[in-house]
């Protein structure tokens, strides 16, 4: 299979304020964005990509960072491309970095008008339903009325199922891989577990650090070590790293025994680097807030009940974090409205992550199920 090969970033400012689930707004504020492949004549190929946590705008192909040099390749480099499950020879996809993240699009290291100084602290709570209508704004802007499919893993996957709630007339198909309708109790608590060690931080200074040039990287590699637990499976860990010591005998003090504990320090050491402790606190509050049931005194069938498009389930059976169970409940939901529904349950080892990785069986069904949404599009003669 083909790569996209070295694609570059695009941006779109908007000067009319974008009304928050909070109450507040938010003007005068950018999106970042990348697409491939190309828009057909009718634009009924259009695919949406909504990334999950650490992820951004940046999906498939390489860039080169000017400041390290390095090729940096997309987070589903692997899902789209030419050839790939969903084939940019084919279909025109659109990646978007959500608003308060850090790769781009407005977040809270970006000035504030009403200061003059980083937003910080002071940037708003955000949700997923804000996300969505962003993302809608910025369909409107690029002349697309209507998706082929919303498509995301993780929370992204949620941002994919609120689109076919919110917009129902504006995807045709709803992809959802790894993801769940609303976090239980125990992802909640991991969750605050992880923005207590960011702003129990001294470096945080309430989340106005970047006016004292300094970054709470104690508080995000602890938050970065919490949450990569979650997304890795017991015999995941157990296959790559079992009790393996790192110098072959105890060292009878608190540093590093395990090859466990050297692999989260590195994972934590390197997200520090490169992520916003603000932006965490945001996306993470993101997550615990969406319960589109809620609404519905729990009821997800009324909650669902308003969509109308084609629906692809995926979830992974060691996925602890948004397990099967969850994907299920949504199905079934899904079937109590008599929607069509395709439902895979991937026997996999990789936990939460499986999502982002190499398994054939999983890319498999995506890359049939958008053989049959390209067939749709053929079928319109414009293709």
């Amino acid at each position: 299979m083909k790569s996209l090969g070295v694609v570059a970033p695009q941006s779109m400012h908007f000067s009319t304020p974008l009304a928050l689930q909070s109450g507040a707004s938010l003007a005068d504020y950018t999106l970042v964005y990348e697409t491939y492949g190309t828009l057909n004549a009718d634009h009924s190929n259009a695919v949406l990509i909504c990334h999950a946590l650490n992820a951004s705008h940046h999906v498939a192909g390489v860039y080169v960072d000017d400041k390290d040099g390095k090729k940096h390749i997309g987070w589903w480099d692997n899902m789209v491309g030419p050839g790939k499950p969903l084939d940019t020879d084919k279909f025109f996809v659109i990646g978007v970095n959500n608003l308060g993240s850090c790769f781009g699009s407005t977040g809270p290291m970006h000035q504030n008008p009403a200061t003059g100084k980083p937003y910080g602290a002071d940037f708003p709570v955000v949700t997923v339903e804000d996300w969505v209508h962003a993302q809608a704004r910025l369909a409107d802007e690029l002349g697309i009325q209507q998706f082929a499919a919303a498509m995301g893993g993780s929370l992204g996957g949620m941002q994919a199922l609120a689109w076919s709630m919110m917009y129902p007339e504006r995807i045709r198909h709803c992809v959802v891989i790894a993801s769940t309708p609303m976090l239980s109790a125990q992802n909640i608590a991991f969750n605050d577990v992880a923005r207590q060690a960011i702003m129990s931080d001294p470096d945080f200074h309430g989340g106005h650090f970047y006016e004292h040039g300094v970054v709470p990287k104690n508080g995000l590699r602890v938050a970065r070590m919490i949450g990569h637990i979650t997304y890795l499976s017991d015999d995941d860990m157990a296959e790559k790293f079992g009790r393996d010591l790192r110098a072959g005998k105890y060292q009878f003090d608190f540093g590093i025994d395990f090859e466990i504990e050297s692999y989260l320090r590195y994972q934590g050491d390197k997200f520090a680097e490169y992520f916003d402790a603000n932006t965490y606190l945001l996306i993470t509050k993101a997550l615990d807030y969406f319960d589109p049931a809620k609404e519905f005194a729990g009821d997800l069938t009324k909650a669902l009940s308003n969509t109308t498009a084609q629906f692809l389930l995926a979830s992974f059976t060691t996925d602890w974090r948004f397990s099967p169970e969850r994907s299920r409940e949504i199905v079934q939901a899904l079937v109590n409205n008599k929607r069509k529904v395709t439902y895979a349950e991937i026997a996999a080892r990789h936990g939460h992550d499986a999502f982002l990785l190499d398994d054939a069986r999983y890319l498999n069904v995506v890359r049939s199920y958008y053989g049959q949404v390209w067939q749709e599009i053929e079928a319109r003669g414009v293709a």
